[in-house]
């Protein structure tokens, strides 16, 4: 059981680190040609509000099923950070013109894949 958790959380990691360089692109592509930025752009940062907090559950499962991060705290603390994060910079982005949206949202997504990023790298 604890194989299959550690498995899914890195696959969970690599697969939201995907997900937030997507995003940054998607927003920062945004913000240089001035546009708003769209629903589906919302909804993808939303979704990966509602993934990130999954990631973390799956792996505080494979902790309690015996498993160790490897390098402890840290690891912990970068997943801490995004799930506070995520919509801690959405409702930061709601108030303002729209350019302002697309900078926070936009420089929040790459933030967040470096600290998926780092996150990996930890352990």
């Amino acid at each position: 059981m604890n194989d299959a958790l550690t498995f899914l959380h890195g696959f969970g990691a690599r697969v939201l680190l995907v997900y937030a360089l997507v995003l940054g692109v998607w927003g920062t592509y945004h913000y240089f040609r001035n546009q708003r930025l769209s629903g589906g752009f919302r909804s993808g940062y939303l979704i990966m509000g509602g993934l990130t907090p999954l990631q973390g559950l799956i792996g505080i499962a494979a902790v309690i099923a015996g498993g160790t991060p490897r390098e402890g705290l840290l690891h912990m603390v970068y997943g801490v950070f995004a799930v506070i994060f995520v919509p801690g910079a959405y409702l930061y982005s709601r108030g303002g013109t729209d350019r302002r949206e697309t900078l926070v949202l936009a420089a929040a997504s790459w933030i967040l894949a470096i600290a998926y990023f780092r996150g990996i790298a930890t352990g």
